[in-house]
């Protein structure tokens, strides 16, 4: 059981947040490392999904129809984690993410969105 590996889109691509991520051993990339700055939603679901990560990002709307949409065409993805922007504070969203990548394996969250705010 391998522990969920995150993508951060543009929103939510804090460099505190990245490297406390990366100081507690959680595998994050970057939309700026995967090359994939103003692109489509869409795009960076689909490029999270190839390279096997759970999407995080602020724009909980957009994605949560994204999931829908892509659940009702019964494609896979590796799961989307969302938060409101600015709702919490960079340690906050730390602790919060850390627990849910410490509790879920890669597998349970496929096809998966999780609210950040259910994370306390």
């Amino acid at each position: 059981m391998s522990k969920p590996r995150l993508y951060l889109d543009e929103d939510s691509m804090r460099r505190s947040l990245v490297f406390g991520l990366r100081a507690r051993n959680v595998d994050v990339l970057t939309a700026p490392e995967a090359e994939m700055i103003n692109r489509a939603d869409e795009d960076h679901l689909a490029t999270a999904t190839a390279s096997g990560r759970v999407l995080y990002t602020f724009n909980v709307a957009d994605y949560c129809v994204l999931h829908q949409a892509w659940i009702s065409q019964r494609r896979i993805h590796a799961g989307i984690v969302v938060a409101p922007q600015q709702r919490y504070s960079t340690g906050e969203e730390l602790r919060r993410l850390v627990r849910l990548v410490g509790s879920l394996t890669a597998e349970e969250m496929r096809n998966r969105i999780e609210f950040l705010s259910a994370w306390f």
